[in-house]
C-alpha cells in the first residue's frame, strides 16, 4: 500500500470538525475511512447558480416563469394557521423572510410542526423552489427546499451561486446534528486536506485516448461542480471505469474458458445426424439450420464452446439442443440437459424420447438412451438410472439441479446443455460443467435479452439467435380487457371449446405462502367450475402439487380430457399442449412482462389462430388504452406511475421478445431481471446500460483489445489495472473461469 493509500485509509474521524463521537456514528453508517467518504457522492443537486432578489423574483413570476429560484433572506417571523376544512390539529405553517428589496415567505401545507422548529428569527436561509403569489399578493415559495446559512457563509462555497450537492444522510447522523450544511462541511475539509491523495486507477494512455477526466477531479467535481456539463462529464469517468473494469472480467472470463481449459474435438463418427433429420416430420427453418452450423463447428473444435442460444418462446431451440446431442453421442460423449424444474425436466425428457422414437424405429442400430434425475424419484428408480449414466448406458441425460449432486457420475460428459439458464447461478452452472473433463456448454434462453445486456453479462459467450418461427404458425392476438368483460370472455371460451379449442385460465400468486396458494387454486377452481364453466371440463394445476401430480394432469390435459385448465404460473415456461390455444391472465397487472410472454408463449404452437386474453380491473385497462400510442415515448417520471398499464400495452403491441425485453429493461433495470447477483459480475452503481450502450461498447472495446495482448496483465502499462482489480474486484475474480 503506497503513502497515499495509507492516508485515504485513515479513519474518518480524524477529519476536521468530525471527532470520535461523529467518527463512531458515520463508521456505523459504512463510512468508515476518508476514501469511504470521498466516493460518498450526491444522490442530487440544486442548481442555485441563478440568484435573485425579491422584487426580481416577482418580475419573473409577472412573466410567467414556472422555473425554480433561489432567494436569500432573513426569518423575521412565523406563523401557524388552522385552515378552515381541515381537520383540527392540521395547520399550515408560514414563515415570513426578508431580503433588501423586499418581503416573501415560505409556506408548508404538511407537516407543519416539524419545519416550525427549523426556524428562529434572525437565521439566514437560501430558499429554492418554484416562486408564486398567495391570494393575498404576496410573494410565496410552497414546501421549498432550503439551507440555512451565515452572513459569511452566503459569500462562501457552501450556499448559493452554486450548484449545491445533496446527499443521503442516514437517519443515525441526522439525529446526531448531523444536517445537509454539517455533511458539506465535512465533505469540504476532507477535499481540502486530502484530494490530493487520490491516485488515478486507469492507465494513463486510457484516460487521455477516451477524452476522460483524472479521477481526482472527478470526484472534486462530483462533490462541488462548477456546471451541469461538469457533472456529466465527472459520471461519465465513473461510468466508463465502472463498464470497464466489468469487461475486464468478461474478457478474462472468456480468455480463460477458450484458451486455457483443453476442450474436445468432436469427431463425428456416422450419419446419426443426417439419419435423425431424414425422419423429422418438418423441416428446420434456416435460423436453425444457421445456428447448428455454428454449433457444429465450435464442437468440432479443440477449445471448448460457450454458447448462448437466444430464441423466443416456440422457436424451436429444443430440437436444435437434440441435434446438438446426438453430434457429441455420435463422438463418443454422454450429453445432459438440465431444466430449471421437475415438471419442466420431466416434459423436456418425454419431448425428447417422442422424437427419438421413430427415428430409433427405423435405425435401431444407434443406441440411444436417456436418462431422467430429478427430485422426488423411487430410490429404487433412481439408483437404476444412476447406474445406466455411470456405465454409459444412458447417453442423454435430463434433470434439474439434482444432476450436479455428488451421487450423479457421468462416464463421459461432452455435452452440457442448460435450458433457462437466467434461472441458474453461476455456481450452479459451474457445479454441472466440472462433472465432465471441459466438456462444451450450450446455454439456452426463451427471454430474449437485449443487445447491451447481452454485451456484459454475456459477453464471455458467443451468441447464436433463432429469429425466425416455425412455418405455418399464425401469429397469437393479444387482447387486453376490463373485469367487467370476463362473462363474455367465458362465453367466448364456450364457444371455441365447441370448435375443438382448450383454455388456460392463469391467476398469479400474489402472496408467497404454500397454503394462500393452495387456497387460492381451489377457490378460483371451484368458483368456475360451478359458475361459468360448469358444463366443461375443468382442471386444476398449482405449484403445491407433487410434479408426478403435476405431470399427470398435464398428461390428461393433453389427451384432452379436459377443456379448461385452471393454473398458477407453474405453467409459465416449457409446458407444451399444441391443441391449447386459449390463454386468458387474470389480474394481468400483477405479473411481469418476462412472465405474460413466457405464458402467451404456452399458446399459438398449433395451426389454429391462437388467443392471449389479458385480464385487469377496469380502471388499469382504461388507464392503459389512454396511452398505448405513447408507450416508447412516456418521459421517466411517468415510467412508475404508469408501469401496469405499458407492461400491459406492451403485450398487446408486441409479439417480438426482444421487443418486449427492452421495454422490461426500461421499466426494471438489469438486476432484476436477469440476476445480476448470479453473474458472477459487480452490480452497477453509475452505469445504466439502457441508456449507456455507446459508452459500453467504447469499454468493451477496450476492455477485450487489453485482454488479447496481455491476457495477464503483466505487461509494465497494465500493472495499475492487475492492482485495481485485486483490490476492488477480487471477490468478482474468482468467477473468471466459469462459463
Amino acid at each position: 500500500m503506497t503513502a497515499s493509500e495509507q492516508k485515504l485509509q485513515s479513519p474518518v474521524q480524524f477529519i476536521k470538525t468530525v471527532g470520535p463521537k461523529r467518527g463512531a456514528l458515520m463508521e456505523k453508517s459504512g463510512l468508515r475511512t476518508v476514501r469511504d467518504l470521498l466516493f460518498c457522492f450526491p444522490t442530487r443537486y440544486l442548481d442555485r447558480s441563478t440568484l435573485l432578489t425579491s422584487t426580481q423574483a416577482v418580475q419573473y413570476v409577472l412573466s410567467g416563469y414556472e422555473g425554480e429560484i433561489t432567494i436569500i433572506g432573513k426569518v423575521i417571523g412565523i406563523e401557524k394557521k388552522q385552515v378552515r376544512g381541515r381537520a383540527r390539529g392540521n395547520e399550515i405553517l408560514i414563515v415570513n423572510m426578508r431580503d433588501e428589496k423586499g418581503f416573501f415567505e415560505m409556506i408548508w401545507f404538511q407537516g407543519a410542526k416539524y419545519f416550525e422548529d427549523r426556524f428562529e428569527a434572525g437565521q439566514i436561509y437560501a430558499v429554492s423552489a418554484k416562486p408564486t403569489f398567495s391570494k393575498y399578493g404576496n410573494l410565496q415559495f410552497a414546501h421549498p427546499d432550503f439551507d440555512r446559512i451565515t452572513e459569511d457563509e452566503s459569500k462562501h462555497f457552501f450556499s448559493t451561486g452554486k450548484i449545491i450537492p445533496f446527499y443521503r444522510i442516514p437517519k443515525d447522523l441526522r439525529n446526531s446534528n448531523i444536517g445537509d450544511l454539517s455533511f458539506r462541511k465535512i465533505v469540504t475539509f476532507a477535499l481540502d486536506e486530502y484530494l490530493q491523495y487520490i491516485e488515478e486507477s486507469l492507465p494513463e494512455e486510457i484516460v487521455k485516448k477516451h477524452n476522460l477526466l483524472s479521477l481526482s477531479e472527478t470526484v472534486r467535481i462530483m462533490h462541488y461542480p462548477n456546471s451541469k456539463d461538469e457533472i456529466e462529464l465527472a459520471k461519465r469517468r465513473l461510468k466508463f471505469e465502472e463498464l470497464f473494469f466489468l469487461e475486464i472480467l468478461v474478457a478474462m472470463r472468456k480468455n480463460n474458458y477458450k484458451l486455457k481449459i483443453k476442450g474436445h474435438s468432436m469427431q463425428v463418427q456416422s450419419s446419426l445426424v443426417k439419419d435423425f433429420l431424414s425422419v423429422l416430420p418438418f423441416e428446420l427453418t434456416n435460423a436453425q439450420k444457421n445456428v447448428l452450423h455454428e454449433i457444429r463447428t465450435d464442437m468440432i473444435h479443440g477449445e471448448p464452446m460457450n454458447r448462448l442460444l437466444q430464441g423466443d418462446v416456440g422457436s424451436g431451440k429444443t430440437i436444435v439442443a437434440l441435434i446438438a446431442m446426438l453430434i457429441a453421442i455420435d463422438s463418443g460423449y454422454q450429453a445432459a440437459f438440465m431444466a430449471p424444474t421437475e415438471i419442466l425436466a420431466d416434459q423436456h425428457a418425454r419431448s425428447i424420447n417422442k422424437m427419438l422414437e421413430p427415428f430409433l424405429e427405423k435405425f435401431p442400430q444407434y443406441k440411444i438412451k436417456t436418462a431422467l434425475v430429478i427430485g422426488g424419484q423411487g430410490k429404487s428408480k433412481r439408483n437404476t438410472e444412476l447406474d445406466s449414466i455411470a456405465r454409459s448406458g444412458a447417453n442423454i441425460i435430463i434433470g434439474t439441479h439434482a444432476l450436479f449432486e455428488g451421487q450423479v457420475v457421468f462416464n463421459k460428459l461432452g455435452l452440457v446443455v442448460i435450458d433457462e439458464q437466467h434461472r441458474f447461478g453461476v455456481i450452479q452452472r459451474a457445479r454441472l460443467i466440472q462433472k465432465g473433463e471441459a466438456p462444451d456448454c450450450l446455454v439456452m434462453s426463451a427471454t430474449p435479452i437485449p443487445r447491451t445486456l447481452s454485451m456484459t453479462l454475456y459477453g464471455d459467450l458467443d451468441v447464436s439467435i433463432i429469429n425466425e418461427m416455425p412455418k405455418n404458425r399464425i401469429p397469437i392476438r393479444t387482447d387486453l380487457r376490463g373485469e367487467q368483460r370476463l362473462p363474455l370472455i367465458y362465453k367466448f371460451i364456450h364457444d371455441k371449446v365447441k370448435e375443438g379449442y382448450q383454455a388456460f385460465v392463469v391467476y398469479p400468486l400474489v402472496e408467497e405462502s404454500e397454503k394462500l396458494e393452495l387456497k387460492a387454486a381451489q377457490q378460483h377452481y371451484d368458483e368456475l367450475s360451478t359458475t361459468f364453466l360448469k358444463d366443461m371440463r375443468v382442471g386444476l394445476l398449482h405449484g403445491r402439487m407433487k410434479w408426478q401430480q403435476k405431470e399427470e394432469v398435464m398428461n390428461r390435459f393433453a389427451a384432452k380430457e379436459f377443456d379448461v385448465l385452471i393454473a398458477t404460473t407453474v405453467i409459465e415456461v416449457g409446458i407444451d399442449i399444441p391443441n391449447a390455444n386459449i390463454m386468458v391472465i387474470n389480474d394481468a397487472h400483477h405479473f411481469g412482462l418476462s412472465q405474460l410472454h413466457q405464458l402467451r408463449g404456452r399458446v399459438g404452437r398449433g395451426t389454429q389462430q391462437s388467443y392471449c386474453i389479458l385480464v385487469a380491473p377496469d380502471e388499469t385497462a382504461a388507464a392503459s388504452a389512454k396511452i398505448k400510442d405513447n408507450i416508447e415515448y412516456l418521459a421517466p417520471a411517468l415510467l412508475e406511475k404508469y408501469k401496469a398499464s405499458i407492461r400491459l400495452q406492451t403485450m398487446v403491441k408486441y409479439l417480438d421478445g426482444f421487443k418486449v425485453a427492452e421495454v422490461d429493461l426500461k421499466l426494471r433495470g438489469p438486476g432484476d431481471i436477469f440476476g445480476t447477483k448470479q453473474s458472477g459480475y459487480p452490480e452497477f452503481k453509475y452505469a445504466d446500460i439502457t441508456e449507456d450502450g455507446v459508452l459500453l461498447v467504447e469499454a468493451k472495446n477496450e476492455a477485450f483489445d487489453i485482454i488479447r495482448k496481455d491476457e495477464k496483465l503483466s505487461l509494465p502499462e497494465h500493472k495499475l489495472l492487475a492492482k485495481n482489480l485485486l483490490e476492488h474486484y477480487s471477490e468478482n475474480l474468482k468467477y473468471a473461469k466459469i462459463a
